[in-house]
């Protein structure tokens, strides 16, 4: 049973979300939402990191130095995203040992997009522009979200998201202007891609377990499927101005509702690849897995080094310890 003083804290809590203001980490929280930050932070982080797999795959075989080099930039960045968001979560108490640990025993998730394999260079302009591209749509909403921590490391992640989308369009165009092979590749992974970026948002509205508690805490500022439409609708043109195809052919404007229409993608393999099924769901944990204990040795030195240069004061004996034993019953006698 709730105490006087619990509902005083909860009626503050919600007065604050009414206000539009932010909680803070040293603020009052109900457990369920600090829970849900959790699950949603993490979730965000694994997948910057898991996502650095897929284009880190053509690094040492994209076409030219300047590619490479943009490439490997990119994926320091999803690095840092990553780094990011653990930060964030560890303000609501749990460490970044235990989400890692979580991660690789599969007890948490990542965006199922990063389960499908990048098969050609064109990929990582695809990646770029329709995968950063739902990043986007998905995320600059959470730069007004109610937590704090949450919100500042999404201002700057969002940045550099947005540099990102660009330079996968431009890698796209550059290719459209190329060879017919060079087109026909980047067709043929805009084919693979549409859909699965279409599932990054998550189920329909009607089947998300978490969007109403979600939207009533103020942590997330949009539905599922706002968002999937929101993305349909800014994708339509820019792949026009590619000259690429969209692989729906029930995608059409609808002049009455002022969006675009568009096929639902196939939600059940969107739920065997969140259970595990999808191309590359083992590879993925598996690589990080091995990353991770690999990278033990890291972790343990740079331990060691903080103790010495920081060590921890050991309390000071009483003063009576140091005299001699005689002295010292005689001051307990007296």
């Amino acid at each position: 049973m709730t105490t006087a003083q619990d509902e005083d804290l909860l009626a503050g809590f919600e007065a604050t979300l009414a206000r539009h203001e932010r909680i803070e980490p040293r603020d009052w929280m109900p457990e369920r939402y600090r829970r849900t930050l959790v699950r949603q932070i993490a979730q965000h982080a694994h997948s910057e990191i898991i996502g650095m797999q897929p284009e880190g795959n053509w690094i040492t075989r994209a076409p030219s130095l300047r590619r490479k080099a943009i490439l490997l930039a990119k994926v320091q960045d999803e690095a840092g995203h990553g780094l990011y968001l653990y930060s964030a979560c560890e303000t609501l108490g749990t460490s970044r040992r235990e989400l890692t640990e979580m991660l690789i025993s599969g007890k948490q998730k990542y965006s199922s997009i990063f389960n499908y394999p990048t098969l050609s260079y064109a990929d990582v302009g695809t990646i770029g522009w329709l995968v950063d591209g739902a990043a986007i749509c998905n995320q600059v909403p959470l730069c007004r979200t109610s937590y704090g921590p949450y919100g500042r490391s999404m201002i700057r992640i969002c940045k550099e998201e947005s540099f990102h989308q660009r330079q996968g369009f431009e890698l796209l165009a550059t290719m459209m202007r190329g060879s017919d092979e060079q087109r026909a590749m980047v067709q043929e992974s805009v084919d693979r891609f549409w859909w699965p970026a279409l599932m990054m948002f998550g189920p329909p509205d009607a089947e998300s377990p978490n969007t109403a508690q979600s939207m009533a805490w103020g942590i997330k500022r949009d539905t599922n499927d706002e968002l999937r439409q929101k993305f349909v609708d800014m994708s339509v043109p820019q792949a026009r101005a590619l000259g690429v195809t969209l692989p729906d052919p029930d995608l059409v404007w609808n002049q009455e509702r002022g969006h675009h229409d568009f096929a639902q993608p196939d939600w059940e393999e969107f739920a065997a690849v969140v259970a595990g099924g999808g191309p590359c769901n083992a590879q993925r944990v598996a690589h990080r897995r091995e990353a991770h204990e690999n990278g033990a040795w890291v972790r343990e030195a740079a331990a060691a080094f903080a103790a010495r240069q920081f060590p921890v004061a050991e309390e000071p004996a009483p003063a009576s310890a140091s005299k001699p034993p005689q002295e010292q019953e005689q001051e307990r006698e007296s």
